[in-house]
């Protein structure tokens, strides 16, 4: 039985310029709305384990979903909500009101959030219980179907496979954060 979380493409979202805590809450919702950046190649470990896959899963963002069709554009896939990225903290404007790039600010948020700040998102323990139930779903697929392959987000594909290795799966130790990547789990009985 294997499984493998495939991370999207890169998005069509280029905008880099400067802004607020609260202008970035936009910005995100712009990144999700947005497809991703059709490549002239894509790595062959993905395109393997994509192609072979029984069932493939995408969350339900446009940049999970079409990055699954430019990986295999014949694949049905299933797209669930439950895969989706994990959302950063908002309405951290009265905290800073300074203007930072977009891939600061997600870092910024990233941390804080780590620390317990998660203002009108999940927390921490609500993320790690989504990917646990998450992690679940692909291993009941794989059990029926032995071959599942999930395109979705680089974050919620790290708690995911953390959940697995603790179910006892296999894999991929050393994360790649690339957009494209792959990361496979094997159970052995």
């Amino acid at each position: 039985m294997e499984i493998s979380l495939i991370r999207h493409g890169k998005s069509l979202l280029t905008e880099n310029d400067k802004i607020t805590c609260l202008e970035f809450k936009k910005w995100v919702e712009k990144y999700d709305y947005n497809g991703v950046f059709e490549e002239s190649t894509y790595p062959s470990t993905t395109l393997e384990k994509i192609v072979t896959a029984n069932v493939v899963f995408t969350s339900d963002l446009k940049r999970a979903v079409e990055s699954a069709r430019l990986l295999n554009p014949v694949t049905e896939i299933i797209t669930d909500p439950l895969f989706r990225e994990k959302e950063l903290p908002s309405n951290a404007s009265q905290l800073f009101n300074m203007k930072l790039k977009p891939s600061v600010w997600a870092i910024v948020l990233r941390i804080l959030w780590f620390c317990g700040y998660s203002n009108e998102c999940e927390s921490l323990n609500q993320a790690k219980f989504r990917a646990n139930k998450a992690s679940q779903q692909l291993i009941d697929y794989a059990n029926e179907y032995k071959s599942v392959a999930l395109v979705g987000h680089g974050f919620f594909n790290m708690l995911i496979a953390k959940d697995l290795r603790k179910k006892g799966w296999k894999g991929t130790r050393k994360r790649d954060a690339k957009h494209w990547n792959c990361m496979s789990f094997s159970l052995f009985n």
